[in-house]
């Protein structure tokens, strides 16, 4: 039932919503005059394209792609076999530069410029676009032999993405007769990993970026977070204890029990850090019903999933675990369909442990039975820590070069718990100061969105749109509106063969609208209209609560 929320907020602040229409508020700059090639495609083929610190780029094709507009796409590698792809516009160049992410542990090209609805210059065809495959080439699943080469793994952590950009610039010197006037990163998932990587180590490539659910604990993320969640629903037969069936009923008592903590009974768990359900009212009160109730064995497997990671003391090896409201995104990541079935997180932290945290790497078959959650082992993966992952805080050098960042997370993504994303953003605060931060850095937080995007809630939104027009213009998004889409499934980018629980089908809910704010604040109802639609809701800043994330790999 609805509640009414007056006294928290004021209709001034819906006014002041209602008076900010989103397309009005985020366009970016409309150049006066559009760039034309000064050089041939074809005549790209065979350049050798020297690049900084004695980087060079050797093309290896060029040729016209007709599309809504033409462009030269132009091929080549940089020495160790990094594969690049550069799309160059043939009519009309906006003079801006846009490198997209590669998701998973990468090994293939991929263009594509997510979350770019409304983005004239991304849809129009007018933009430079570029990717890499990070330096290696990836067959089939699980190959992960490539991680027994340190220049692979080098590649693969970080230079894999900065020669991109390197060449995509030098390309436009060429093609063009100038750089580009405003470069722009944008991933998801290890993508997102990839852009808090580039704004870390290399603060001048790119003045505007955007990272969603950013891998940055690579390290831990992609053993104990995922080997725990394998190991936490895995019976003592070797079989899942938890399958697909069993998920609905999870999340019809985390919803039940939190929907309504907000003030607003809509389906979804605004703030999942403030559920803590009591699964004790699920277990089945008599013989197992599958899809009903669950047994005192799948309770505390639910349990464990839920804690994440942790030593025989209690001691957290990773920041979190899934937050409640993600149930039903579980299946095909931690939770199979049928006992019987592989578990997905289990191949993760194989594949990851047998071939690119160690030297020499243990088989991937055996990269498991060597793993204990205990400190010691967290010791062992510090080496790599420094390589993968993209946790330094200390973003003054992007911030002075007048870089723009920002963060988005799903509050229900099974793959990487949003409080990683909460707690670098906390860290930024404190090794800046909130104020630094908050003049360059932008956090949304999506009620029930899954990995990257997908399920129930609002998840699409102009955010490349949003980040064009903070860097050119100066108007920092201080609120979107994002939509729900329908039947959307949530595969992770970049992971072949995953499998995540699609949405619920169209006819079973309604189109769905929502502001979503930037992060200490949140939308809520405002008392009046539809709950499915944005201009319902108003901004509200909760009471701060102290954020403080006591993990073992914790830095300050």
């Amino acid at each position: 039932m609805v509640r009414r929320f007056l006294t928290l907020v004021t209709f001034g602040h819906l006014a002041a919503v209602l008076a900010s229409a989103p397309a009005a508020a985020i366009e970016p700059t409309a150049l006066a005059h559009r760039i034309t090639p000064a050089a041939e495609c074809d005549k790209l083929v065979g350049r050798s394209v020297a690049l900084a610190e004695g980087e060079h780029f050797t093309v290896t094709a060029a040729e016209r792609v007709e599309a809504t507009k033409p462009y030269c796409r132009v091929s080549g590698r940089v020495p160790g076999a990094i594969q690049i792809e550069v799309r160059l516009p043939l009519e009309g160049w906006s003079e801006r530069f846009l490198e997209t992410g590669c998701g998973g542990l990468c090994g293939h090209l991929r263009i594509e410029a997510d979350d770019a609805e409304g983005c004239a210059p991304v849809e129009d065809g007018t933009v430079i676009l570029a990717s890499t495959d990070m330096g290696h080439e990836t067959a089939r699943p699980g190959d992960n032999r490539w991680g027994n080469d340190p220049g692979k793994r080098i590649d693969f952590a970080y230079r894999g993405v900065h020669v991109t950009a390197l060449a995509a610039k030098a390309l436009a010197r060429i093609f063009y007769g100038r750089p580009p006037r405003w470069s722009y990163f944008s991933g998801c998932s290890d993508g997102g990993r990839e852009a808090l990587m580039e704004a870390e180590r290399y603060p001048l490539d790119f003045d505007g970026i955007a990272a969603g659910a950013p891998a940055l604990n690579f390290h831990v993320q992609n053993s104990f977070y995922h080997a725990w969640q394998a190991a936490s629903n895995t019976g003592p037969d070797g079989r899942a204890i938890l399958t697909a069936i069993d998920l609905p009923v999870l999340h019809r008592l985390a919803v039940g029990q939190c929907d309504g903590i907000d003030g607003l009974r809509d389906g979804q768990i605004d703030d999942p850090r403030l559920c803590h359900p009591d699964l004790v009212p699920a277990r089945c009160p008599g013989a197992p019903e599958p899809g009903r109730c669950l047994t005192d064995l799948q309770i505390a497997a639910a349990r464990n999933l839920y804690d994440g990671a942790h030593d025989a003391q209690g001691r957290k090896l990773v920041i979190g675990g899934p937050q409640p409201g993600s149930e039903l995104a579980w299946e095909g990541v931690f939770v199979p369909r049928a006992p019987g079935d592989p578990i997905f997180s289990r191949l993760i932290a194989e594949e990851s442990l047998g071939g690119l945290m160690f030297t020499p790497n243990p088989l991937p078959s055996t990269a498991l039975a060597g793993l204990r959650y205990d400190l010691a082992y967290l010791g062992r993966l510090e080496p790599v820590r420094a390589l993968y992952d993209a946790d330094n805080a200390d973003l003054r050098a992007f911030f002075e070069h007048g870089g723009r960042l920002i963060l988005y997370h799903g509050w229900s993504d099974p793959h990487i718990s949003p409080l990683n994303t909460l707690e670098y953003h906390a860290r930024v605060g404190r090794t800046l100061g909130t104020d630094a931060r908050d003049r360059s850095v932008r956090l949304f937080l999506l009620p029930a969105m899954y990995h990257c995007g997908g399920g129930d809630g609002p998840s699409a939104f102009a955010l490349l749109r949003s980040l064009f027009a903070w860097v050119e213009d100066g108007r920092a998004p201080d609120m979107v509106v994002a939509r729900r889409v329908p039947g959307q499934a949530a595969a992770p980018p970049g992971v072949p063969g995953a499998r995540m629980a699609p949405s619920p089908p169209a006819a079973q809910f309604e189109p769905r609208t929502r502001p979503i704010f930037a992060y200490p604040a949140v939308a809520r109802y405002s008392g009046a209209g539809s709950i499915d639609d944005w201009k319902s809701f108003v901004r509200f800043v909760p009471p701060p609560s102290p954020e403080t994330y006591d993990w073992a790999g914790h830095r300050p």
